[in-house]
């Protein structure tokens, strides 16, 4: 990371638009209620999604930042924040998943203007595809800003960006391609230029705690990092773990269903 200054931190990659490479989306039991706590704590507005009434959209300002999807608690379905990477052809990105010892849970379904996939990679980190099948409306994030960016804690984070790489078709050599590097015992994603996530080893399967075991973790940088703790426990929310280095500081919060997300004052994952 370069420093927790914002000013002087390079951008991550914009995970809104078009030509976004990824999108997140919470899975929760109670679509109101986080609703309620995800515009208090992090400034968003909500507006009914197109996939039904089940889905709501979080815009800062007029851009598209997240999806809330709300599950019956009939379905086996973990609460929390999933990644959807996107892919030009779900169908043959679900196929290298299961080519490589991973699991394909739900899809391809064709969902609104496009065709998602729910799937987990080897370790069991969870995850998603979408193929977008219809040209976006929304406009693009601010090329200077991401709304937020993604972490992955693996057993092995080199095993895990092969498994990725080829996966998602990363550095192919095309333009527009994400680009994976390996800087010290971690690896960081870019995307045209721009951080998109990075990689750390260091996960146990087999951790009875959450924050241990393989994830996805999806972090959503603020402004200020005291009041936005303060607000998440003022409104059901519960402070779980606090790291903060030379990097600057990010804590890992758990919302009222139990989904875990964390908020920094870093800009950027490298």
């Amino acid at each position: 990371m370069t420093g927790s200054d914002p000013r002087t931190a390079s951008s991550a990659a914009p995970l809104t638009g078009p030509a976004a490479p990824c999108w997140v989306t919470l899975m929760t039991r109670h679509r109101e209620t986080a609703e309620r706590f995800y515009s208090e704590v992090l400034g968003w507005s909500l507006r009914p999604g197109r996939l039904g009434s089940d889905f709501s959209v979080a815009y800062r300002g007029q851009v598209p930042v997240a999806g809330l999807f709300a599950v019956s608690s009939a379905f086996q379905v973990a609460v929390a924040w999933t990644p959807y990477f996107a892919v030009e052809d779900a169908n043959v990105a679900a196929a290298r998943i299961r080519e490589r010892s991973g699991t394909v849970a739900v899809g391809p379904l064709t969902l609104g203007k496009g065709r998602g996939v729910l799937a987990s990679d080897r370790d069991g980190a969870s995850f998603g595809l979408w193929e977008r099948t219809e040209p976006s409306t929304s406009p693009p994030a601010p090329a200077d800003h991401a709304h937020s960016w993604l972490r992955l804690r693996t057993r092995n984070a080199f095993d895990a960006a092969i498994f990725y790489g080829e996966v998602l078709d990363w550095a192919n050599g095309r333009p527009g391609s994400c680009d994976v590097a390996y800087e010290g015992e971690e690896v960081i994603v870019r995307c045209e230029g721009h951080p998109l996530a990075r990689i750390s080893s260091g996960a146990v399967e087999a951790a009875a705690d959450p924050l241990v075991r393989p994830h996805w973790q999806v972090q959503f940088p603020v402004e200020d990092l005291a009041e936005t703790v303060a607000a998440a426990e003022r409104h059901g929310g519960t402070l779980v773990e606090d790291r903060t280095g030379f990097e600057g500081t990010e804590v890992t919060l758990r919302d009222p269903d139990g989904a875990l997300f964390a908020v920094t004052d870093v800009r950027s994952p490298a």
